[in-house]
């Protein structure tokens, strides 16, 4: 079962069990993949279903941080409660061990030497750790490997 349908029966699910907190998330992430399939008219698959879920959470990452500074903890909780339902739906992260290993490969793999070989390193490194790691801390690793 991929993670859209996955969702959509987790919505039932929350439905039945009148949890209006977990519904209103629910439906959040889901209005985001109908937003994508109506504006680009395709039908989402799992690697941009990742890409969707990522963007969702990297979202309620930043307005945690935003919500702590201004002393909203009635809104930090409720991100922090939507963060949780949205990371069950991405798939285990990397350690810190497993993404460098990831790094040196692709390094490897592709001969990269200097800065310009950095979209190739990324471009091999996207579609596996996509969901799985922060891609902004990736590629700030990549960068210190190649410099």
């Amino acid at each position: 079962m991929n993670i859209k349908e996955q969702l959509y029966i987790d919505v039932k699910d929350a439905m039945r069990a009148k949890d209006k907190e977990k519904l209103g998330t629910l439906r959040l992430i889901t209005a985001a993949i109908k937003q994508i399939e109506v504006d680009e008219r395709i039908e989402v698959d799992e690697p941009r279903m990742l890409v969707i879920l990522d963007k969702l959470a990297k979202q309620r990452n930043e307005s945690i941080t935003q919500f702590k500074a201004a002393g909203r903890d009635d809104l930090v909780a409720q991100e922090e409660f939507e963060l949780v339902i949205i990371n069950h739906y991405l798939p285990e992260p990397l350690s810190d061990d497993e993404i460098t290993k990831l790094i040196q490969d692709a390094v490897v793999k592709v001969d990269a030497q200097k800065m310009n070989d950095m979209g190739k390193v990324m471009a091999i490194l996207k579609p596996i750790m996509q969901g799985r790691a922060d891609m902004s801390k990736v590629s700030s690793l990549i960068k210190a490997k190649l410099n």
